[in-house]
């Protein structure tokens, strides 16, 4: 899966190519998140990625399997936890990220490629390796209308992260301030707003790419 460069660190990869996006725990090093995409377009501006209906991925679940969503916020994170695989069903998505930028962008569809919203995940900017892209979330994000209107997603989840102490002062700080210019960005319409993504189609030719045996392998030489 995907391909790098001679010292191992992670060029440009072509369209098609298959690789990992990926997301350490919040305070720790350990994946907890793994979802296989195919390469829609990779450049010094830009990373877009296609995550396919049916993909296998690993998530993150409490220790008796219970899904994290289910659990009241007050103890969401603190149980302990564990991963497992699963499948992305529903729609694909779209997953736009520029370099050093602390979001990514990602775009849905209601069945029949009715476009339905843009989604701005605060996180840190991603990292590459030979393998793929690893980040972690910072549970703030953002969606976007059509029309341009946007709100707050996941503020709850944000402050109980602060509450129990996977979000110091300094982080929130940081985030908040990502938050801000992320909304400049929207209410200017700026990248990758106008761009006329939500027209894009995945080729009928991709295959729906496989979740590798060593998903969660550490990379070596990853560089932002």
């Amino acid at each position: 899966m995907g391909r790098g460069t001679a010292d191992g660190t992670a060029g440009f990869w072509a369209p098609g190519t298959h690789i990992l996006w990926r997301y350490r725990e919040n305070g720790g090093a350990r994946i907890h998140i793994a979802r296989p995409v195919t390469v829609v377009r990779d450049d010094p501006d830009l990373l877009a990625v296609w995550l396919a209906p049916g993909t296998e991925c690993v998530k993150p679940v409490l220790a008796d399997g219970t899904p994290v969503h289910q659990e009241p916020l007050g103890t969401r994170y603190t149980k302990a936890r564990t991963v497992q695989r699963d499948r992305w069903f529903g729609t694909g998505v779209l997953k736009l990220a520029r370099p050093g930028e602390p979001w990514s962008v990602w775009l849905f569809w209601e069945p029949g490629w009715q476009f339905k919203n843009w989604y701005v995940n605060l996180e840190e900017p991603l990292t590459r390796w030979a393998g793929g892209v690893d980040s972690e979330d910072h549970f703030l994000d953002i969606s976007v209308q059509p029309d341009r209107g946007w709100h707050w997603r996941d503020e709850d989840e944000f402050a109980q992260a602060r509450r129990d102490g996977l979000v110091d002062s300094a982080l929130a700080g940081r985030v908040r301030a990502a938050g801000r210019a992320a909304v400049a960005v929207i209410e200017s319409w700026g990248p990758p707003f106008p761009d006329g993504w939500e027209n894009w189609r995945p080729d009928p030719a991709w295959t729906v790419p496989s979740l590798p045996q060593d998903w969660h392998r550490t990379p070596a030489h990853a560089s932002s």
